[in-house]
């Protein structure tokens, strides 16, 4: 049986790279962690480590940065620009994918900031053709109530009591996929205030009920998106028990915890797309 080169890439992982726009109304701030990979005619230097085709690693963290001197705008358009540069100026190149991790930061004066909650992303592969995933990470949510868990399977292992009134938390995890360009910033809004709104007014009889509510109302909302992508997990905060100490509890302490936690993901797309 020969052994064979499957699919491969190489690139830089997460080169941070901060602009700094001075207006004097006030500055403005863009903070982004970049990763490139790049795939093409690369089994040379696999299998005899000739690296005539290998841009190294090293230029693609400074074409990062020449590419911001001139300003990044929204992530999915400095995406595009370098999966483009990477794939068009290197002959052995032929798709390049660029993540990028935009965090966001808020103005508290003309040059003093805040950094907001979440991080937005965006991902471009380009192979002739674009493809534009964007998406949001690490959103902190919660309901203090109007959740309920009950009617699962019991087995030999199952000490989880059954409620009809739980907090439900979890810190999201979305990616949505374009069918083509758009104003990435109002889009990407949207998006995230259609998410926060479905999870605060749907009345939860699972996390994966609350899940298929939020990217079904993204797609009936947006057109310009072909599928959403989520993951959900359930930060689980857990009644304490006061009678030790002569207390009751009638829903006012819990315990937080921050693992083992359940994790919720799942496709909402169009169908037949």
């Amino acid at each position: 049986m020969a052994i064979v080169l499957g699919d491969n890439s190489y690139g830089k992982a997460e080169t941070r790279v901060v602009t700094v726009d001075r207006d004097p109304d006030g500055h403005r701030l863009v903070d982004l962690n970049v990763t490139t990979a790049l795939s093409g005619d690369l089994s040379a230097t696999h299998l005899t480590g000739d690296n005539g085709a290998v841009l190294p690693t090293d230029s693609q963290k400074n074409t990062v940065f020449a590419f911001a001197r001139d300003g990044i705008g929204e992530p999915e358009d400095f995406a595009a620009r370098l999966a483009r540069h990477f794939v068009q100026s290197q002959p052995a190149i032929h798709r390049a994918v660029v993540d990028i991790e935009a965090y966001r930061w808020d103005r508290l004066a003309h040059h003093s900031f805040v950094r907001a909650a979440g991080t937005r992303t965006a991902s471009v592969t380009f192979d002739g053709s674009l493809r534009t995933w964007s998406g949001i990470t690490d959103l902190v949510v919660m309901n203090t109530t109007d959740s309920e868990f009950w009617g699962y399977p019991k087995d030999p292992y199952t000490t989880l009591a059954e409620t009809k009134d739980r907090i439900l938390a979890t810190a999201l995890t979305a990616r949505w996929r374009h069918t083509g360009t758009c104003d990435w910033a109002e889009s990407h809004a949207a998006v995230v205030r259609l998410l926060l709104d479905t999870f605060a007014g749907t009345y939860s009889l699972s996390l994966q009920q609350t899940l298929f509510a939020m990217g079904r109302a993204v797609l009936d909302e947006r057109p310009e998106l072909a599928e959403i992508r989520l993951e959900l997990p359930n930060k689980h905060h857990i009644p304490v028990d006061l009678s030790p100490f002569g207390l009751d509890n009638p829903g006012v302490v819990f315990h937080a915890t921050d693992r083992p936690y359940g994790l919720i993901a799942a496709t909402v797309t169009r169908d037949g797309t």
